[in-house]
């Protein structure tokens, strides 16, 4: 008898400890929770710092200058020193490079990469440059597309050429249709229109004519 309450007077305060160490987890449990939700509240991106350069529109500049003189544009990204600095109303353009479009006022749907790539270009557009220099002189002309250092450099109003490698379609001004893949490829060509040179100088001494086509090195 005596050692049965002995060792239920030994039991009961183990136990009631064990019940207060419980009490106190479940405490500093519930006070940490509420601490956390308290905290402040997580980075909203996972680079520091957090990128910036987005306005109103949908537009994106990044750069000295750059899209300075928007009023209703939308969607147009320009970074790099005075990319698309003169467009005003121009959607959907994209300038990569220090100078890259930065006469497009009005032009639609340009893509330049490259330092002053489509430079001149004002209200022309679908067209895509790439390239240090690329359709630099193109003022209004459509579709046009120019890859490589200063290719379709001089063009200006000519629609529907496809420039591949440097120099090519280098001298073109108004010629249309024109489709020259290769180093210098119809580099000389002017006027000319729906002429057709694969392979590096391919029709590179044509100026004028019409309706060529040349495949192989110096065709």
């Amino acid at each position: 008898m005596y050692q049965s309450i002995r060792r239920q007077i030994t039991i009961l305060p183990v136990r009631n400890l064990i019940s207060r160490l419980r009490l106190r987890r479940s405490l500093l449990i519930a006070v940490a929770l509420a601490c956390f939700g308290l905290g402040p509240a997580p980075k909203a991106f996972g680079v520091t710092p957090a990128p910036d350069g987005g306005y109103p529109g949908g537009n994106t500049a990044e750069g000295d200058s750059a899209l300075l003189k928007l009023t209703t544009g939308t969607y147009n990204t320009a970074n790099g020193l005075q990319a698309l600095f003169s467009d005003t109303t121009g959607v959907r353009n994209t300038a990569d490079g220090a100078f890259a479009l930065a006469a497009n006022t009005t032009g639609n749907n340009n893509a330049a990469n490259g330092f002053a790539a489509l430079y001149n270009n004002t209200t022309g557009n679908n067209n895509t440059a790439n390239g240090v220099l690329a359709l630099y002189n193109n003022t209004t002309a459509d579709n046009s597309t120019a890859n490589g250092l200063e290719a379709l450099f001089s063009n200006t109003t000519g629609i529907n050429n496809t420039a591949t490698g440097a120099f090519a379609l280098y001298n073109n001004t108004t010629g249309n249709n024109n489709t020259a893949n290769g180093f210098e490829a119809l580099f000389s060509i002017t006027t000319g229109n729906n002429n057709t040179g694969t392979g590096a100088f391919a029709l590179s001494a044509n100026t004028a004519g019409d309706n060529n086509a040349a495949n192989g090195h110096a065709a």
